[in-house]
């Protein structure tokens, strides 16, 4: 069994292009971004993966990653389930702010606290622990067992609910993870034991 777990962020979107907080708001990829998707199905398929089943987010950008991904390999019509637990962190009053009004209203260094602390939610949002608290239990009830169970699972969400997952596959603290940048439309591939520990990790740059 190989056990394989890919995770993917999502392509370039329209407001990462301009610099803004998104969250849940739910703007589409720019020509990069699809450009960014297809090549990271081609980086799979290259490899030779297939996939027995499919998740992503509720949002526009995570799902079009992956049906250019899954275009990409072969595999168009795969079993792919949807749910906003794979959301991105939701950053309250901050979404729809570009990151410099955001720290002429609230200031750098606060702006800063929200962005990189583990716990600090900014106004109405969640903190990276919240959205960890919210993405991990449906990871350990739906998907890990797949895995375990010796299926190939592709997920296509965002830079903080896949934050989440690593800090938990990888046995990281708050701060490390908050220190992993993750580029958009670069795949992880991990290749797990059947006890959930990480035989191999390879990440799959142009």
């Amino acid at each position: 069994m190989s056990r394989v777990l890919v995770l993917v962020r999502h392509g370039q979107s329209e407001w990462n292009l301009k610099n803004l907080f998104t969250g849940w708001k739910d703007p589409d990829l720019t020509p990069l971004g699809v450009t960014e998707a297809t090549a990271a199905g081609q980086r799979l398929k290259a490899l030779g993966l297939t996939f027995d089943v499919a998740f992503t987010s509720v949002l526009t950008r995570a799902q079009r990653t992956l049906k250019l991904i899954l275009d990409e390999i072969g595999q168009p019509d795969l079993l792919t389930i949807r749910d906003q637990a794979l959301n991105e962190r939701d950053y309250g009053e901050l979404t729809g702010l570009n990151k410099d009004d955001a720290r002429a209203k609230w200031g750098e260094e606060q702006v800063h606290i929200w962005r990189r602390s583990f716990d600090v939610p900014p106004p109405g949002g969640e903190s990276l622990k919240d959205t960890a608290a919210r993405v991990l239990p449906y990871f350990k009830a739906e998907i890990l067992p797949r895995v375990l169970a010796g299926e190939d699972v592709l997920i296509a969400a965002h830079g903080n609910s896949l934050r989440a997952l690593i800090m938990d596959l990888e046995g990281l603290s708050g701060e490390e993870i908050l220190a992993r940048e993750l580029d958009t439309g670069v795949p992880i591939v991990y290749r797990l034991n059947e006890d959930g520990s990480i035989a191999a990790k390879e990440v799959l740059k142009g």
